[in-house]
C-alpha cells in the first residue's frame, strides 16, 4: 500500500460551492492509485466539502435558500461576529456540514456517483483562497 499527498488551495469569490472533484481526480492520476480511498480535508472553519448534484444549479440554489433560513446572516442571538454579520453563520454551517470526506477509488478514479460532485462549500461572502490537504492510500 502507498499513500501519496497532493495539498492545492482553491480560490473562491464569496459564498457558494466550487467544484472540486476535476483538480482531485487530476491529483489522482498522478499518483497512479487504481484501487484505495482519499481523504480530503478543508483546513478551514468557514469553508466546507460536500458531495452534491454536479447537473442541475438549481440545487445549489436550494441549498443556500435553505441554509440561509436555518443560518441567517446577521442573527441579533449570536455574538461571534469580529469578522462581520456572516462570520458566525459561517462557522455554523461548517460545522454541520464536513471538514472532511474519504472517496473510494476504482481503476484509478475517484467512484463519484453519475450526478455527483466534490464541492467547496464557501460560507462567507469575502473571496477567500481555501486550503485543502488530499491524501491517497492504496495500490
Amino acid at each position: 500500500m502507498q499513500t501519496k499527498n497532493a495539498d492545492f488551495a482553491i480560490a473562491t469569490q464569496g459564498r457558494g460551492l466550487y467544484r472540486i472533484d476535476r483538480q482531485v481526480q487530476q491529483a489522482l492520476v498522478a499518483t497512479r492509485v487504481q484501487s484505495g480511498l482519499c481523504h480530503v480535508f478543508i483546513q478551514h472553519t468557514s469553508a466546507s466539502l460536500v458531495i452534491t448534484e454536479n447537473a442541475d444549479p438549481d440545487v445549489h440554489v436550494d441549498l443556500e435558500t435553505l441554509f440561509g433560513g436555518l443560518f441567517p446572516d446577521g442573527d441579533p442571538r449570536l455574538i461571534h461576529t469580529a469578522e462581520g454579520p456572516d462570520d458566525m453563520v459561517s462557522h455554523a454551517r461548517s460545522v454541520v456540514t464536513a471538514t472532511s470526506l474519504t472517496l473510494p477509488i476504482r481503476e484509478g478514479r475517484l467512484a463519484l456517483g453519475t450526478w455527483q460532485g466534490l464541492y467547496v462549500w464557501e460560507h462567507r461572502h469575502a473571496p477567500h483562497r481555501r486550503r485543502l490537504a488530499v491524501t491517497f492510500q492504496g495500490e
